[in-house]
């Protein structure tokens, strides 16, 4: 069974992974300031400003916003 990559840093690929998850509804795995969450990937925003992954709690169904700087890994699951 294949590994399923791990993201540390901003490259194309990590924001292609990113695209594809949101575009296929796909579960992402990420860590922010030590925390670990799991979210179904609903937006990619890229502005002047910030560039943010908008992501919907399954449990819950509430929105988060992860600026992608603040990201420090993120993997898109199967």
């Amino acid at each position: 069974m294949p590994t399923i990559p791990e993201y540390h840093d901003l490259t194309p690929d990590a924001l292609d992974a990113l695209e594809r998850a949101v575009r296929e509804r796909r579960r992402v795995a990420l860590r922010r300031r030590g925390t670990e969450y799991v979210v179904v990937a609903m937006r990619l925003e890229t502005g002047q400003r910030a560039e943010l992954l908008e992501g919907k709690l399954p449990m819950t169904g509430e929105i988060l916003a992860f600026p992608l700087r603040d990201l420090e890994t993120f993997a898109v699951l199967p």
